[in-house]
């Protein structure tokens, strides 16, 4: 390209940067200007309301599919419904409310004829042994943690492929671990037996498995942690947050207590001092990609919804909106990106999970905290349209930067171009402090930009890739080869290792 035709394709990247960021401008006091539209959203993903019954407070916070495609849903209520006729086009499902006198439900798994409940204090069998399809027996199959506080909540898992379940306990008030446990996660055999897994938690929002089969779980933004994220779990770790290290002496099967983290660090420093730290696999910056993230689920639909197969999908709880994230290992540690996905909801989302239709159902509640949904709970569905969004489909790592792969080819002019990628980083301060700021930020110079042949991905070069940053990739300036520009702008990367070359 000559110097006429690269000044003329600067103005002309320039001249949309403008009328984007103009456009964000209307949405900044939602979630910024990362966020597309919801009229754009509604194209691709259009939001259908699933009626309630009549006088019925469903605030949804754990989901099952049953073998019978019904699917059932457990409440912050403690109860379970049964709902047949979710995924009809206009629909009108029936409820039958299975059990009740349960407590604050956030994990549902359907094994062997009946529902594995998680819920506050336990988790609990329920079952209709006379088949009248009421459940009439409870039993525990593990209580190994304590319960005294409002917020001591606990997240279950699904099963993994030997058959255990994993619980997240949730510290006491939000900042300290008053009752047995509070602050790791418990792994639940087939048998019952139980014993710590992790340790380090503050507040989490779910938990479950990636594309792999790893286990992950989501945290809330706070003390030790300045943003939400998506962290890995393996035997032995401690995520964090040292609450709940007076529960060490009665787990032995954990290990030696980790060193106490020193606060005001990074938390690449303190993983090179403290063995069994783990560090955030997904930052979701604040405000930007979230408040209060929840539970997450795969997407395995085969793509009947849409081009995201075998990612992650996520609720926020206070700005009712949903988010995608992907994960990979590199140099045996677990880090991915983050994007933009859809906003509007009705409440604030708990949970989701897919239907037997490919179908995203989404429920939740305002209770507790304020949100920026209009009813007070609800249960939607998402459907794909089948058209084809134009979208950041997924960024893995290189070893001098990122692959970042698309929906819809790009043009070859802004997409082979480097003065079209604006990447920002930043970091956080890993301290005590509740939350914190975005420090040390750069903008690394793209020295340049591999498209490939047939547009649908491109290979970034940067001047500098860093451990322990999270990279803002800012690509308004692309347009596939029809002339749209993306549906969501922006993605985040969060870099714990970079690759061998």
């Amino acid at each position: 390209m000559n110097r006429s035709s690269n000044c003329m394709l600067r103005l002309l990247c320039s001249l949309s940067t403008i009328a984007v960021v103009a456009v964000g401008m209307v949405h900044a006091e939602d979630v910024g200007k990362r966020w597309g539209t919801e009229e754009r959203e509604r194209e691709f993903y259009p939001i259908v309301n699933i009626p309630l019954p009549k006088d019925t407070v469903i605030e949804a916070g754990a989901f099952a599919v049953l073998p019978d495609g019904q699917v059932a849903v457990g409440t912050r209520h403690g109860e379970i419904f049964l709902i047949d006729g979710i995924d009809a086009q206009k629909p009108t499902p029936s409820f039958h409310r299975f059990a009740s006198g349960l407590d604050e439900i956030f994990g549902l798994v359907w094994k062997d004829d009946a529902f594995r409940v998680t819920q506050s204090c336990e988790l609990t069998r329920v079952s209709d042994t006379n088949g009248d399809g009421v459940a009439d027996r409870f039993e525990t199959i593990s209580d190994a943690w304590g319960y005294a506080n409002y917020h001591e909540y606990a997240f279950g898992s699904k099963l993994d492929a030997q058959g255990n379940q994993f619980v997240a306990l949730g510290l006491s008030a939000s900042y300290y671990s008053h009752a047995w446990n509070r602050g790791f996660i418990m792994k639940i055999a087939p048998d019952g037996k139980t014993t710590a897994f992790a340790s380090g938690l503050r507040s989490p929002g779910g938990i479950g498995f990636d594309e792999h089969g790893s286990l992950f779980y989501i945290e809330s933004q706070g003390p030790w942690n300045c943003s939400c994220s998506l962290k890995a779990v393996s035997p032995g770790s401690f995520q964090g947050h040292p609450a709940s290290f007076n529960w060490y002496p009665y787990s032995p099967e954990l290990g030696p207590v980790p060193e106490v983290p020193n606060s005001g660090t990074r938390i690449v420093t303190e993983k090179s001092r403290v063995q069994q730290l783990v560090p955030y696999a997904v930052i979701f910056p604040y405000i930007r990609m979230g408040r209060s993230i929840s539970a997450f689920n795969l997407d395995r639909t085969q793509g009947k919804f849409g081009p995201f197969e075998n990612q992650l999908f996520l609720g926020d709880y206070t700005q009712s909106i949903l988010m995608r994230a992907t994960t990979e290992q590199v140099n045996g540690v677990w880090q991915g990106a983050c994007y933009p996905f859809r906003e509007g909801l009705s409440t604030g989302i708990l949970n989701v999970e897919f239907t037997p239709g490919g179908n995203l159902l989404c429920g939740g509640t305002n209770r507790g905290w304020p949100v920026r949904g209009i009813k007070p709970f609800a249960l939607e569905r998402l459907e794909w349209s089948g058209k084809m969004p134009f979208e950041i489909q997924r960024i893995t790592i290189e070893p001098s930067g990122f692959k970042v792969t698309f929906t819809k080819p790009v043009e070859p002019i802004t997409g082979g171009s480097s003065a079209c990628y604006s990447i920002h980083a930043f970091t956080h301060p890993y301290h005590a402090g509740y939350g914190g700021p975005e420090i040390e930020q750069q903008k690394p110079e793209v020295k340049s930009v591999v498209l490939a042949e047939d547009g649908l991905s491109a290979i970034i070069t940067l001047e500098k890739l860093e451990r322990g940053f999270v990279y803002e990739l800012d690509l308004a300036q692309l347009r596939c080869v029809d002339g749209e520009d993306l549906l969501h702008r922006n993605a985040f990367y969060t870099v714990n290792e970079v690759p061998v070359r």
